[in-house]
């Protein structure tokens, strides 16, 4: 037997190995070899990274866990929180000092529970440090952690949360701010075991803030370091888009944003660059929306502006496109632009194609007593979205189908401390968005789960929003559901051992 034939055996049985498709069947006669369509198969582990909730002394924080039950999931497994490190930054130069802080305080009493059912735990005060989350076996398919905090005065006073998101190398926010009486972090955490290296860019209505402060941060292992935007450039600006790129290692990130008049809340990442972007889910009681874009390429981007209403799609006059400049980010006020009824942003070029990231910034109420949400561009629901820490009152959930028809089921969890799952499924027309009377477990205790899962027609997006008013203030948060990437695509594969007999 030759070299090449003994390297093909090696070869043949290394990924016989790795694979687990070990049969030794011989092909069928009839030569028929094509590679089967890939299967979605859960995914066996899921990393999530929440960032530290505040520093005011007067925060109350919710965490809420949940997994929801998956076909094929393991039978066992396990999911836990770990408190972060967290690097104090200098705020006169942006750079980490080098203290870290959290060590000492406590998790958060919050232990995931059963799939199908939420966890609850809570935190007090500025103690509560960022949390690194690992999810294995059965916990892992679709596992989320909500972050809620209510802050009842100061800057950034209000509803603040975000979803606890998932490791990655890149990420786009825009709508960031250094103008007078924003103080805006970004807050990247590292779960691995190595550091990561991190850049962190700023771009205006004129391109590029040059800035080395942001070049070359690095982020210990299991630490999480807050970065305070105004260090990182001089000036002040109103519109900004922050692009954070890791040169080594993974990190997560997500950026908090506290006003002095009209509260705070967190900016997630806006999904990829692309052509057309939907940001669903604006609050029917809106009273200002602000539309922030960035051109990441060198070519300018021509946008045409829409809304998704309950009745369809309209343009909002006087704000019917958008030019953005490449490599720069350009603004629009939209005012009340849904005029007290259910919508989503919908952009689309004009002409060619240009890649863009955007996100809007949300009021609601008037005067002293206002709030402001961020509603990034998000993709597709997809498989499935998941969103943890409802309640009977002050949840709202918003699809929408800006191309085709949609039906979409979506499901209640079982309660955190009682209730029965319940079910309902709606249809979305093409071009709307709708906020459903989402379904509510029977005899409900305590918070409770919702999936959204499409049935058929065209691409949904959806958000969630909490609202909770203190002392006048309508305060609220919109978290947006993607994918909550439950399942990953796994190719089917026959052997095929007449590669064995070829020279």
């Amino acid at each position: 037997m030759n070299r090449t034939t003994l390297s093909l055996i090696a070869g043949a049985t290394a990924l016989a190995a790795v694979t687990g498709f070990a049969s030794l069947n011989a092909p069928a006669a009839s030569g028929d070899n094509t590679a089967k369509a890939a299967t979605q198969q859960p995914v066996e582990r899921t990393s999530l990274l929440c960032p530290q909730p505040s520093t005011s002394e007067i925060a109350e924080t919710a965490y809420t866990s949940y997994t929801p039950v998956t076909q094929g999931a393991a039978d066992s497994g396990k999911a836990e929180l770990q408190a972060a490190a967290v690097e104090s930054a200098d705020s006169a130069n942006g750079k980490k000092t080098g203290k870290k802080t959290g060590k000492k305080t406590v998790k958060p009493a919050l232990k995931p529970a059963e799939p199908g059912k939420p966890a609850t735990g809570d935190g007090s005060g500025a103690e509560p440090p960022a949390l690194v989350g690992t999810a294995e076996g059965k916990f892992a398919p679709g596992w989320t952690v909500q972050e809620t905090t209510a802050v009842a005065a100061g800057t950034g006073r209000g509803l603040l949360g975000t979803n606890c998101t998932a490791p990655d190398t890149e990420f786009w926010f825009p709508g960031v701010s250094t103008a007078t009486g924003r103080t805006d972090y970004v807050h990247l955490t590292n779960p691995d075991d190595s550091a990561a290296v991190v850049d962190v860019e700023l771009y205006g209505k004129d391109g590029t803030l040059k800035s080395t402060v942001g070049e070359g941060i690095t982020v210990q292992p299991h630490a999480s370091e807050p970065i305070l935007l105004s260090t990182l450039a001089s000036g002040q600006q109103t519109d900004l888009t922050v692009h954070v790129t890791v040169r080594s290692g993974r990190v997560g990130a997500a950026v908090q944003a506290l006003d002095d008049k009209i509260g705070g809340d967190w900016l997630a990442a806006s999904t990829d660059p692309a052509g057309s972007l939907v940001m669903p889910g604006i609050p029917k009681d809106a009273t200002a929306v602000r539309l922030v874009a960035f051109a990441p390429g060198d070519q300018d981007a021509d946008l045409k502006v829409r809304l998704a209403s309950p009745s369809g799609l309209i343009t909002p006059a006087g704000n019917e496109t958008l030019h953005v400049k490449a490599g720069m980010t350009a603004a629009a006020d939209l005012g009340d632009v849904t005029r007290g009824e259910a919508g989503s942003l919908v952009l689309t070029s004009t002409g060619t194609s240009t890649p863009v990231v955007a996100a809007l910034q949300v009021v609601r109420g008037k005067g002293s007593k206002q709030e402001m949400a961020f509603i990034p561009a998000t993709s597709p629901v997809g498989g499935r979205a998941t969103a943890a820490d409802n309640s009977s009152k002050g949840t709202t959930l918003a699809l929408s189908a800006p191309g085709q028809s949609a039906q979409v089921k979506v499901t209640a969890s079982a309660g955190s401390e009682g209730g029965t799952a319940a079910t309902k499924t709606y249809t979305i027309k093409g071009g709307t968005t709708q906020d459903v009377d989402a379904p509510v477990p029977a005899g409900l205790k305590g918070t409770y789960a919702l999936t959204v899962e499409p049935v058929s027609g065209g691409p949904v997006y959806a958000s969630r929003t909490l609202a909770s008013a203190q002392e006048g203030v309508p305060g609220f948060t919109i978290q947006t559901l993607p994918d909550d990437r439950g399942t990953v695509a796994v190719p089917e594969a026959d052997q095929d051992l007449s590669v064995l007999l070829k020279k």
